[in-house]
């Protein structure tokens, strides 16, 4: 059975090159691109008026960025290899808490995903390490856990809404899933061979979905590790994953500028989506505020678009 999806509202030119990245909270949108800026847009009014920009955020370009589920804490990772954490005031305006550098060399802090909390922020790196860093001291954030991999790329990262699991996924296709509490490595999961560009948790930390250069996107039982099911239809790489607030839908956007939405339950797509004939490099559920689902989609267009689920 298909969903269908209208285009709520589109924001033309809302950088001036491709947005790589968009990290929602509970009112507002961030994103970010190859300029230097974030930009942040009220999701709570028609319109999706902008209400900030962090000018000169990081000089050479924004690759990641990432909120936390509390909607607080948000990280920036830049090409000049240095994360940034923000946080948001009770002015409802974003400020800098502080950056994390890990040896200072472009690439050696790649991927970001901070924890639901906001407390905890993991990276992944071009030397395939990936670390845990605490966020919740007032004055230092120090790295907590260094996990080891076989040195390949690590393209991307995420951690577990419940916070016992950190994810990586790697240019060599690898994926890895490691246990917070114990620091070691949980499953080195098999299957997808060309290089990992997404990996995501489910809301109820039992899934991990993971997708690349394959096309194909991945389910795997963190308990496990067992691959428990592909989900076959994109036409170029995947490029993000994104999970709804109920994990019943998956989202998920590519290369060759469609976003697709599939029911969990099922293995099925239930709605596409195009956006021109740029790569959709982002594509993000917003926070359930009212009975409709909504959704943003942004890219190579350097518009973010957004969609709400039709009444049935």
């Amino acid at each position: 059975m298909s969903k269908q999806y209208l285009t709520l509202h589109t924001l033309d030119g809302a950088h001036p090159s491709d947005i790589f990245a968009l990290a929602p909270t509970k009112t507002q949108i961030l994103s970010a691109s190859g300029s230097s800026s974030i930009r942040i847009h009220d999701t709570t009014q028609t319109d999706f008026p902008l209400v900030q920009t962090l000018e000169g955020a990081h000089k050479l370009g924004i690759h990641h960025l990432a909120t936390s589920k509390e909607g607080k804490t948000a990280a920036s990772a830049g090409f000049e290899g240095v994360v940034k954490i923000w946080t948001l005031g009770e002015d409802a305006l974003w400020s800098g808490k502080g950056d994390i550098v890990d040896q200072h060399n472009p690439g050696d802090i790649w991927a970001i995903a901070v924890s639901a909390d906001g407390n905890y922020l993991a990276s992944s790196s071009i030397n395939g390490k990936v670390n845990v860093w605490s966020l919740a001291e007032k004055d230092t954030m120090p790295k907590i856990r260094e996990y080891e991999t076989k040195g390949s790329f690590g393209l991307c990262v995420d951690l577990s809404a419940d916070g016992k699991f950190t994810a990586s996924g790697h240019e060599n296709g690898s994926v890895y899933i490691f246990n917070n509490d114990t620091g070691r490595l949980s499953h080195s999961l098999p299957g997808l061979v060309h290089p990992i560009r997404a990996v995501a948790f489910s809301p109820a930390s039992k899934l991990l979905a993971a997708a690349g250069d394959s096309r194909i996107i991945a389910l795997y039982d963190v308990t496990s590790g067992e691959q428990v099911a592909n989900l076959t239809g994109h036409g170029g790489w995947v490029l993000s994953l994104d999970w709804s607030d109920t994990g019943e839908y998956l989202l998920s956007s590519s290369h060759d500028s469609k976003a697709k939405i599939w029911r969990i339950e099922t293995k099925q797509c239930v709605a596409t989506h195009s956006q021109g004939d740029r790569p959709l490099w982002a594509a993000r559920w917003l926070p359930r505020a009212t009975r409709s689902e909504m959704f943003a989609l942004a890219g190579g267009n350097q518009a973010i678009s957004f969609y709400r689920e039709a009444a049935g």
